[in-house]
């Protein structure tokens, strides 16, 4: 399937769309406590997006059941909130959510802490954010979709922890996934080349373990299979000229 370049008027429309989402994970974080469940997040967020005039695009997406993917500790991505679950001091959580602005879709993911967390759990949490800066050094026109996952591996690995190969990034426009995928590893090939008007989704999501997943009996929330701690940040970029900007920040 061929990437497709967006015009100046869809940028225009990704660009609100990235800003909207940025505020709402702001808000998001704000409202983040211990003792709320994550049924209770996801209200939060529902509300938040509605409140700007867009569509939650996580929700009833292939089925799933939420606004935003509420991830604890050792959920690596798509958890499904629940009343029954409560966040406790020291967890540390991801959320993944995405809003559709005028037709047009923003998808970014940040990992908390719930009040005072482990010195290993807010390394695990900023060596997965700056990966993702790491690995945007390269999104830039001309260079190739496997420079951006190079990096990431690279700079993780650096640091002993494992880098998830079961999941990746995609391109983003009028839907939530589009092509290309868009590994934070190197697949052994270039990929193609990036050129100005692409927008990516970027997400590394990273183990304090071993690399390796399964999923859960929900079918939706993948889990590390070594039980250890998991970290997910999510952008979505576009590829300009020049440096690569970014929409949901």
């Amino acid at each position: 399937m061929a990437v497709s370049i967006k015009s100046e008027r869809e940028i225009e429309l990704m660009r609100e769309a990235g800003k909207l989402l940025a505020k709402t994970h702001l808000e998001l974080e704000k409202a983040l406590h211990p003792g709320m469940t994550t049924k209770a997040v996801d209200r939060i967020c529902e509300e938040i997006i509605r409140s700007y005039g867009c569509i939650p695009s996580f929700l009833n997406y292939n089925g799933f059941p939420a606004s935003v993917c509420v991830s604890v500790n050792d959920e690596v991505v798509h958890g499904i909130p629940s009343s029954k679950r409560r966040l406790k001091e020291g967890d540390i959580v991801s959320l993944d959510t995405g809003l559709i602005y005028k037709g047009y879709q923003s998808d970014a993911a940040r990992t908390y802490g719930i009040g005072e967390i482990s010195k290993e759990a807010e390394q695990l949490i900023a060596v997965t954010r700056q990966s993702f800066f790491e690995g945007i050094k390269w999104a830039k026109a001309g260079n190739h979709l496997n420079d951006i996952g190079k990096a990431i591996q690279k700079y993780c690995e650096g640091f002993g922890y494992g880098v998830v190969r079961d999941l990746v990034g995609h391109g983003i426009g009028t839907e939530m996934h589009e092509a290309p995928e868009i590994p934070n590893f190197d697949m052994g090939k270039r990929g193609i080349r990036l050129r100005p008007g692409m927008t990516l989704a970027i997400e590394p999501m990273i183990n304090l373990g071993r690399c390796d997943v399964e999923w859960a009996d929900d079918d939706w929330t993948v889990v590390t299979e070594d039980g250890s701690l998991s970290a997910h940040y999510e952008n979505t970029i576009l590829i300009t000229r020049g440096e690569p900007e970014i929409l949901s920040l």
